[in-house]
């Protein structure tokens, strides 16, 4: 797999990493593990346990293997998750891809945190709801919902938006009584960084 500006890097395509035992913990917990949470966030919430979370993480983490997940859309930019797993310098970057799939810059990156321009709930959304099927990558709403969550820097979320989450996240393995709590949790963490402005201009408008 080739991808603009990761040259060096050994990059395999991550989608079949989804269905394993200890993904989603690996990829949501460390979001609601910044000790601003009253209640301490288990790899339980998402239907994991801990030798789930360690067996992947072997394999996320791998200096010698860097899972690339592809969240095509349809119409508008879709995005790209990539564990930059380099030694002693990891990270997870986050790129959008345009109409010809062509990549464009990285957007957010995460060494403990994602920083950088983030995306409003309506566009988060439009991503996760309108996958390409003709383009190779992840096709279901729920996992490309929460694949691309931590890139959420909105403040001004519908009501809707924890139920939504949470439906997504007991979608793809998390038990009913605590997809709520994981989800208000995750939705917190996210609420305490720098916020969408409405008068900035979106990365998808190309601003």
């Amino acid at each position: 797999m080739l991808i603009k500006g990761y040259d060096d890097g050994p990059l395999v395509a991550g989608e079949s990493l989804l269905a394993r035992p200890g993904f989603w913990s690996n990829h949501l917990l460390a979001m609601c593990s910044d000790g601003a949470c009253a209640e301490r966030p288990v790899p339980e919430w998402f239907g994991d346990d801990g030798a789930d979370v360690d067996a992947l993480s072997e394999v996320l983490f791998d200096p010698e293997r860097w899972p690339v997940f592809r969240v095509p859309a349809e119409e508008g930019p879709g995005a790209v998750v990539i564990y930059r797993n380099m030694v002693d310098d990891y990270g997870t970057d986050y790129l959008l891809t345009g109409p010809d799939r062509a990549y464009t810059p990285q957007i957010a990156g995460r060494e403990g945190d994602v920083s950088g321009i983030g995306l409003a709930w309506n566009e988060l959304v439009r991503i996760a709801d309108h996958p390409s099927p003709e383009a190779e990558g992840v096709q279901d709403t729920a996992a490309r919902l929460l694949l691309a969550l931590p890139l959420l820097a909105d403040l001004d979320l519908p009501e809707a938006a924890p139920a939504r989450l949470a439906a997504a996240l007991t979608a793809v393995g998390a038990p009913q009584h605590t997809a709520s709590t994981a989800a208000d949790h995750l939705l917190a963490h996210l609420a305490r960084r720098p916020f969408h402005d409405p008068m900035w201009e979106s990365p998808l408008s190309g601003g």
